[in-house]
């Protein structure tokens, strides 16, 4: 399989990739989410129904696939490999027992009906229901003029959702994934995330790259270590050793953010679908008394008190112009096999409205992480901004620069207008 470029989009609260579905083809704008396999989409303009959600019908950014205005659209079988998966069966014969088909049939292999509807769950809580589908997706090549057909490509689609109300592009390591279906899972993928500030901007995009070209060697990429967790095998994890607030000597994090303890709980999960970085207590306290006592600047504690961020400051900004050269100290992660990335600025603390009276209220957005099994913490899409982030998947490693990704993208004249 050739090298694929698709063109990612800022919006509010992650990044949004088009798929082209269907013959003729219908473009659907879904979020990429490298934390779940299953893509899937909405399905039905006057049917689709999203639970407990905002006003998304009239989201300029919701879209809705027609599979009845698809030739090439057919509901996937029973017997099918991804079918068994978006069930999470452990048994093959399930999925057609639960379709209705007879034991004596499904042993001779001949049993066609469709896969069942399923139900698939999100770690935020999140749950969309449908049935999973056929259908050819259109791809770019590694320029813009480039389109490659695929056929058969397997995706959800989603009649009711309960807090999803846009789809998602799934980039786990799972055999529903898009990269595992377009034959990238042993080669990899990268991203540039655009600035928070470009978000619903139309005009400018950054590349998401898979395959080849995207594990190749350049500029001062780091790499370290993917841990593979026993438990949640298809995610991205990485092992975190410390992190520098300032000049502040390097702060040792629990060992659960760098290694799974023997349930296979623990790690630091990269996941594009969950906006800010989450680290776990007491740790996540320890922190913020360290960065606390790094600034100088009066509290914002209304603020606080509103957004449900911890820590907010107002920051002088003379002219009422939004200073990017403030006194807010720098965050660097350090990482397994000493790789240690700075974050950039504007990618801890965040200026939450408009300069008022010569100052600004900026909050650090990060988060405490919720009790219970699975990842210990969470990079989230936020903190990735203007980070090249390298999956690469050939050698079990994750790669990280820093990168002004518009001026990137520019440079290289993909997808701007």
């Amino acid at each position: 399989m050739q090298d694929m470029v698709e063109p990612l989009r800022e919006v509010r609260d992650g990044y949004f990739i088009s798929l082209n579905i269907g013959t003729p083809s219908q473009v659907i704008q879904v979020y990429l989410d490298t934390g779940s396999d299953l893509t899937w989409v909405p399905c039905g303009n006057l049917t689709f129904d999203c639970m407990d959600c905002d006003d998304y019908r009239n989201n300029k950014l919701y879209t809705a696939f027609s599979p009845s205005y698809s030739s090439s659209a057919l509901r996937d079988t029973c017997s099918s490999r991804f079918c068994i998966n978006v069930h999470n069966s452990d048994n093959p014969y399930d999925t057609c027992i639960m379709a209705g088909c007879s034991l004596s049939t499904i042993l001779k292999g001949k049993c066609t009906w469709p896969c069942p509807s399923f139900a698939y769950t999100y770690g935020a809580g999140g749950i969309v229901a449908g049935t999973l589908t056929r259908d050819t997706i259109r791809v770019h090549g590694d320029n813009p003029n480039v389109i490659r057909e695929i056929p058969n490509f397997a995706f959800g689609c989603v009649g009711s959702t309960y807090h999803e109300p846009i789809g998602l592009a799934g980039f786990g390591g799972g055999s529903l994934s898009l990269p595992s279906q377009l034959g990238f899972l042993q080669k990899g993928f990268s991203h540039c995330f655009l600035a928070f500030k470009y978000a619903n901007n139309p005009n400018i995009s950054s590349p998401l790259v898979i395959g080849d070209a995207a594990i190749a060697p350049r500029g001062d990429l780091q790499f370290t270590p993917m841990l593979k967790c026993p438990i949640y095998p298809n995610y991205y994890y990485t092992g975190l050793e410390g992190i520098t607030v300032g000049n502040a000597g390097v702060t040792t994090v629990p060992t659960n953010l760098r290694e799974f303890d023997s349930q296979g709980n623990g790690g630091l999960l990269i996941d594009s679908g969950t906006t800010y970085t989450h680290l776990p207590e007491p740790f996540y306290s320890q922190l913020l008394s360290i960065i606390e006592s790094a600034i100088s600047y009066p509290r914002a504690k209304e603020v606080e008190a509103r957004s449900g961020f911890d820590l907010c400051y107002k920051v002088p900004c003379p002219n009422n112009t939004n200073p990017m050269n403030d006194d807010l100290p720098p965050i660097t992660f350090h990482f397994l096999n000493n790789v240690s990335l700075v974050l950039p600025h504007g990618n801890s603390f965040y200026a939450m409205g408009a300069p008022i009276n010569s100052s600004v209220v900026k909050c650090l957005l990060f988060q405490s992480m919720d009790d219970g099994d699975g990842p210990a913490g969470v990079i989230g899409s936020f903190q990735q901004q203007n980070v090249e982030v390298v999956y690469d998947l050939e050698k079990g490693r994750v790669g990280f620069q820093p990168m002004d990704c518009a001026l990137s993208a520019s440079s290289k004249d993909c997808f701007t207008s």
